[in-house]
C-alpha cells in the first residue's frame, strides 16, 4: 500500500503559507497562484487514485450544481422579462447573474479543522482565482444570451454530453458532467476534493442601465 504521508505534509505546509499570507494581506499574487496550483496538482493526483470511491460524491455535486444553475437561469430570465415588459426605458437594460460556491466551508467535507474556513475564503477569492471571477463558469447575460437554451448554457447540447476531461473516461462515461464542473476541475485552482462536497450555492444579480444612442 502506498504511503501518502509526504504528500499530506506538503499540502499542510502549503496551506499554512496560503492562510498566513491571506490573513496578513501581505503577499505576492504570483507566488500565491503558484502555491494554489501546486496544492491542486498534489491533491488531484491523490484523489484520482481513488476516483471510483468518490464518484458518488462527484455525481451528487454535479446534480446539485445543475439544479442551482437552473434556478439561477430561470430567475435571471424571469427578472429580466419583468424589467422590460411593457416599459419604455430611455436606457438599455443589461442583467448579469453568476453562480458561486457557498462562502461557508462545506459541512460534508471529510476534513473538518479550525482553519478550514480561513483556507476556503482564500480559495474562493477571485483575485487569486482569475478563472473564478465569473463564478463557476460564464455569467448569464441578458439580453445577449436571451436565445441560449439552458442545455446549451451547461454544455449539454453537443455530443457527447459529458465534460469529463482529466478523469478516467471509462469510469465517468455515463455521468453527464456539465461544463461548469469541467471549468472548476480543469481551469480554476480548486482541487477536486475542495468543491465536490459543496451542496449550497450563491447567486449574484447585477442590473445596469446605459443610455440609448
Amino acid at each position: 500500500m502506498e504511503c501518502n504521508c509526504d504528500y499530506e505534509m506538503c499540502i499542510e505546509e502549503i496551506e499554512e503559507q496560503i492562510i498566513e499570507a491571506y490573513n496578513s494581506k501581505e503577499y505576492n499574487l504570483k507566488n500565491m497562484k503558484f502555491l494554489l496550483e501546486m496544492r491542486k496538482r498534489i491533491m488531484n493526483r491523490m484523489a484520482l487514485r481513488h476516483l471510483e470511491e468518490i464518484l458518488p460524491v462527484i455525481e451528487e455535486f454535479n446534480d446539485a450544481l445543475r439544479d442551482a444553475l437552473r434556478e439561477m437561469y430561470d430567475h435571471a430570465h424571469e427578472l429580466y422579462n419583468k424589467l422590460v415588459s411593457g416599459r419604455n426605458y430611455s436606457e438599455e437594460i443589461e442583467l448579469t447573474s453568476r453562480c458561486l460556491l457557498d462562502w461557508e466551508y462545506p459541512k460534508l467535507h471529510p476534513i473538518q479543522k479550525e482553519d478550514r474556513q480561513e483556507l476556503w475564503e482564500a480559495l474562493c477569492d477571485d483575485d487569486w482565482q482569475v478563472m473564478y471571477a465569473s463564478g463557476v463558469f460564464q455569467k448569464v447575460t441578458l439580453p445577449t444570451m436571451s436565445n441560449q437554451s439552458f442545455e446549451s448554457f451547461i454544455g449539454m447540447n453537443c455530443p457527447p454530453p459529458n465534460w469529463n476531461e482529466g478523469l478516467d473516461r471509462e469510469l465517468t462515461k455515463d455521468m453527464h458532467l456539465i461544463c461548469q464542473f469541467h471549468n472548476l476541475f480543469e481551469h480554476t485552482n480548486f482541487a477536486l476534493t475542495d468543491f465536490i462536497y459543496v451542496r449550497k450555492f450563491e447567486t449574484t444579480i447585477n442590473v445596469e442601465l446605459t443610455k440609448k444612442d
